[in-house]
């Protein structure tokens, strides 16, 4: 109890620092994680609709992927991506191994099929008869489309929220293809790592509780943006 509160007080007090360093630590942590998370959104919301309400020869196969990937280990895509990035790999020539661009892509990779999935259930739990409809009533199918992710609202949020979660607290993959260098590459989760293997447990908690404190204010953020939907 007491390393936890003395880990609020540093954590508040390096807050109110201003350091830079540790503003540099958390504006790359927000950029990456940002990034990576639009990237799956744009891929895995139409993704994720056009398979809750499609049907096609091949789309169990799919949806088994899917549901794989949800929760396939983050270090073995970071590994995936390493392997791929490096000077020996087919994308080697492309120099982004231990870059924030070779994050952002093991970071989109783990919460792709996250974004993905949850729509695709959201998407399945809607009234099938509310697409026939609104076909009938002279919808276009992009139209139809959009009604229907407009009534999954609160599944879609959620897959987004889950799909943040997801790479704003990942560590593996991120040390792998990131290296955890500093002034670089060095986010919230690393530095915790690094400051813990140290043995500076105070400075690692307060760097937790500032990754907890952030994660809080932009799911709160996305939960208000929504409304009364979220209301009790």
């Amino acid at each position: 109890m007491r390393d936890l509160l003395e880990g609020l007080i540093q954590a508040f007090g390096l807050i109110l620092s201003l350091d830079p360093a540790l503003y540099e630590v958390i504006w790359l942590s927000l950029y990456v994680s940002g990034v990576a998370l639009a990237y799956s959104t744009l891929i895995g919301i139409p993704l994720g609709a056009f398979l809750g309400l499609k049907q096609f020869w091949g789309r169990r196969l799919i949806m088994a992927l899917l549901y794989t990937g949800m929760g396939f280990p983050p270090v073995v895509i970071g590994l995936f991506v390493y392997l791929m990035l490096s000077r020996s790999g087919p994308m080697g020539v492309m120099g982004w191994l231990f870059t924030p661009r070779a994050i952002i892509v093991a970071q989109t990779i783990i919460s792709f099929p996250l974004v993905a999935g949850f729509t695709m259930a959201a998407v399945m739990g809607v009234d099938p008869n509310l697409r026939r409809q609104l076909i009938s009533l002279g919808a276009t199918a992009w139209q139809a489309t959009l009604a229907i992710l407009v009534e999954a609202r609160i599944g879609v949020i959620v897959s987004v929220i889950a799909g943040f979660g997801s790479v704003i607290s990942e560590v593996g993959a991120v040390i792998l293809v990131g290296g955890n260098i500093e002034g670089k590459t060095r986010t919230l989760t690393t530095a915790i790592v690094l400051e813990t293997r140290k043995g500076n447990f105070d400075l690692a908690l307060a760097l937790g509780i500032i990754l907890l404190f952030i994660s809080f204010l932009i799911n709160l953020a996305m939960i208000r943006s929504q409304g009364r939907d979220f209301a009790g």
